[in-house]
């Protein structure tokens, strides 16, 4: 290996390495994974399995990427995946793990920042742009859209989803699923308002962000079933695309929304 990787790293004969990417003291570097451009692999972590980083990713010490699932349901000659996008960052004894069934991905997007000890588990499908906080905990296929941000020793259910735009207080515990946009705090986790710092921050006008409101009264502040207040807005509101991203979440969940 070159000068840009240390020589007490193991690093298998087949990995696939890019350009500028760096590899510290004593990380293991499996033979099925695959390493973007100008990576920083920094010493004492471990990626294995099927696993493919895209460019400018940075891995620290003691995280553990591409582990096969705890999912019991996994069965040994499974292939299984995981793909990083780029410019992620996973830092210390942070968890990402494989899929379970055979030909099972599990997605973690490009810009993303996994703080200490999170936890992605099996199948689960994280966007672009998204935070998880320290300690906070995605069970087996939950699904986050781009630019949520998950406080601290949160936690999603298997297959529960948290919407595009949504932010999660500390220890927020979701068994139904959060709209994009919006704010999902205690446990079980209830819906508590619109992410309104959050959309400003990231650049949503003034008009948008009143479209928005006006779709979380009629969902959440009138006497209306969801299928009601659906028919409602459609009625009423222009149909922006943050006003169809809710729309088509709410009429696609499976568990239910958190009201």
């Amino acid at each position: 290996m070159s000068g840009l990787h240390h020589s007490t790293a193991i690093i298998e004969a087949t990995t696939k390495i890019g350009e500028g990417t760096t590899i510290g003291p004593y990380a293991v570097i499996g033979s099925e994974v695959e390493i973007g451009k100008d990576c920083k692999i920094h010493g004492q972590c471990s990626i294995v399995g099927n696993t493919k980083l895209g460019d400018g990713c940075e891995i620290f010490p003691f995280a553990s990427v591409g582990q096969k699932t705890q999912d019991l349901k996994y069965q040994e000659g499974n292939k299984t995946y995981l793909e990083i996008g780029n410019d992620t960052v996973i830092r210390e004894f942070a968890t990402v793990h494989s899929g379970t069934t055979d030909g099972e991905v599990t997605r973690v997007g490009s810009n993303c920042l996994l703080m200490a000890y999170t936890h992605v588990a099996h199948g689960c499908i994280v966007g672009n742009h998204v935070i998880m906080s320290n300690n906070a905990t995605l069970a087996g296929e939950a699904t986050v859209g781009d630019g949520a941000i998950l406080g601290g020793f949160s936690a999603v259910k298997q297959f529960g989803r948290v919407g595009k735009g949504a932010f999660l207080t500390g220890t927020a515990a979701v068994n139904k699923d959060i709209v994009p946009y919006m704010i999902g705090s205690g446990n079980f986790a209830k819906n508590i308002g619109i992410n309104s710092v959050g959309l400003q921050r990231a650049g949503f006008d003034s008009d948008t962000r009143l479209l928005i409101k006006r779709v979380y009264k009629i969902i959440f502040r009138e006497e209306l079933s969801t299928t009601q207040a659906l028919e409602k807005i459609k009625a009423e509101i222009e149909l922006t695309d943050e006003v169809q991203t809710i729309i088509d979440f709410v009429e696609s969940s499976s568990f239910g929304i958190a009201k």
